[in-house]
């Protein structure tokens, strides 16, 4: 048996491995971009609520550069709403430099507050 064929009516080349001809397939470039939290948290989201939009971006192999796209608006949301919710309400490195324990729960209000913001309207919407 050969080890490669082609089959003209689909295009694709076949390996063989054992008795059985596997297809060569292989991801586009693209497809390969690392996916962040955000990312992952939409992935999750639409396997459990959206069964058909998650099957079809997979089928269609548009699912790792959609998550790519989802995880990259929700990042730069998520940096930018930090930052203008961290000037809205004075915090600065002088308060950091003075009172740290005050900054971190400022702080950490601000970046709940901006997920929440984000996971409303980029990852459930």
């Amino acid at each position: 048996m050969e080890k490669y064929i082609y089959n003209e009516q689909n295009g694709l080349w076949y390996e063989l491995q054992g008795d059985y001809y596997i297809p060569c397939l292989v991801l586009d470039e693209e497809d390969t971009q690392p996916i962040g939290m955000w990312g992952r948290k939409y992935l999750r989201h639409i396997k459990e609520h959206r069964p058909v939009l998650h099957t079809t971006l997979l089928l269609s192999g548009k699912l790792n550069s959609h998550l790519a796209q989802i995880d990259n608006r929700a990042t730069e949301m998520f940096d930018l709403l930090v930052k203008q919710l961290a000037e809205k309400e004075g915090i600065t490195e002088q308060l950091k430099a003075q009172d740290q324990m005050a900054w971190v729960q400022r702080m950490n209000n601000v970046r709940n507050r901006a997920e929440e913001i984000v996971n409303a309207e980029v990852i459930f919407a």
